[in-house]
């Protein structure tokens, strides 16, 4: 995607270098746009877990390069199969809900643990990470296709006027590599002339709306507005909105999606006001080991993130507190929105309902049969 008219991925490794790995720090967006280096097992992590980069398909390419550093590391260890492994519970309690971090990092086991060349499962691990990279950008393209063609088709053509849609928290390609899974569709119309509007979710408490998706958008040119978190029903019973589209960070078997705390809200007012509401789905996000939502970990972070609030004051970047210092705070980062109130799932391999049986249909292999998918 365009950063300032450059085309830029959300991380990315030089040609040739071998020694590390390059992401944008997202803490300091919209304001600053900071390129960071990770090298070693810790920084990654600490990346993770501190949401240097945050997005499902992100963490996990992320973390596939953490296991290959965890196998160079593992090279320096007394016992190197301990190593790896110590690395990759490491890597996997970063952050525990997004589903992706963990499938990355067992893929990455699964290729090199039996390896005894050293050498070689480093060559290996390097290649999977790179793998991984690329097969979560050609995932977010296919969705981009298959989702513009169901955007498409919600058009008022009589109101001449934008396609009015309604995203959630940041499902872009900041989060996903490129192109992004919610967003997706949404810069192929724009770049095949689609007339379109974007309402933006600020999503607090970390605000990835305001401060990453709407950046996004506004980098690439299409029109958008913020707003607050509860705005959304009312755009949607006044007739504002003809769509709702958001990410996910892992779906279970039979459908339900486990996302940015506040989704379940949206599917709630969009269900009421019979509005389309539809999931971005990578196979990568879907979790078949797990059937219900209810019983996916969610991730409660500090509360310091919902008593304070950063933005630029004076032209530098500057946190003050919203609460009273005795105000308690609770801090759950998703919430699980239930399949009976999603109208579809693009994925991409096509759409499907949020059902057991037409995910089965869309991906065969990951519901038992033959080998992982793309």
């Amino acid at each position: 995607m365009r950063v300032q008219g450059k085309e830029c991925r959300a991380v990315w490794r030089e040609p040739g270098d071998e020694q590390l790995i390059r992401v944008i720090d997202q803490r300091f967006l919209p304001h600053r746009f900071v390129i960071e280096e990770l090298s070693t097992v810790g920084q990654v992590a600490c990346a993770i877990s501190e949401m240097h980069v945050r997005g499902a398909p992100l963490i996990g390419a992320v973390a596939a390069y953490g296991m290959y550093f965890a196998a160079r590391e593992a090279i320096r260890s007394s016992s190197p199969e301990q190593s790896l492994a110590e690395s990759a519970h490491f890597l996997k309690s970063a952050r525990p809900t997004a589903v992706n971090l963990g499938w990355a990092v067992d893929r990455q086991l699964g290729a090199i643990s039996s390896i005894l060349d050293s050498v070689e499962s480093i060559r290996i691990s390097l290649a999977l990470a790179d793998t991984i990279v690329e097969e979560e950008v050609e995932r977010c393209q296919r969705i981009g296709v298959h989702g513009s063609e169901v955007l498409y088709d919600l058009r008022d053509i009589s109101r001449e006027k934008p396609l009015q849609v309604l995203t959630h928290c940041n499902a872009g390609w900041l989060a996903c590599i490129d192109y992004g899974t919610a967003t997706a569709p949404l810069y192929q119309l724009h770049d095949q002339g689609v007339p379109i509007h974007v309402w933006v979710d600020e999503t607090r408490p970390r605000n990835q709306g305001a401060r990453l998706t709407a950046w996004e958008l506004g980098q690439h040119g299409i029109p958008h507005t913020v707003v607050a978190d509860n705005t959304g029903g009312l755009l949607m019973s006044k007739g504002m909105v003809d769509v709702v589209i958001v990410g996910t960070d892992r779906t279970t078997r039979c459908g339900d999606v486990v996302n940015k705390i506040g989704t379940y809200l949206k599917a709630l007012a969009a269900y009421d006001n019979q509005v389309p509401f539809y999931v971005a789905l990578p196979s990568s996000s879907l979790d078949w080991s797990i059937s219900r939502g209810a019983e996916v970990p969610i991730e409660e972070r500090s509360s310091d993130e919902v008593k304070y609030i950063q933005g630029l004051v004076d032209g530098e970047l500057k946190q003050v507190r919203l609460t009273s210092a005795e105000s308690a705070a609770v801090n759950f980062g998703f919430d699980v929105t239930p399949a009976k109130f999603i109208t579809g799932f693009i994925t991409e391999r096509g759409v499907c309902r949020a059902s057991e049986d037409e995910l089965a249909q869309l991906f065969p292999e990951i519901a038992g049969v033959g080998k992982s998918p793309l």
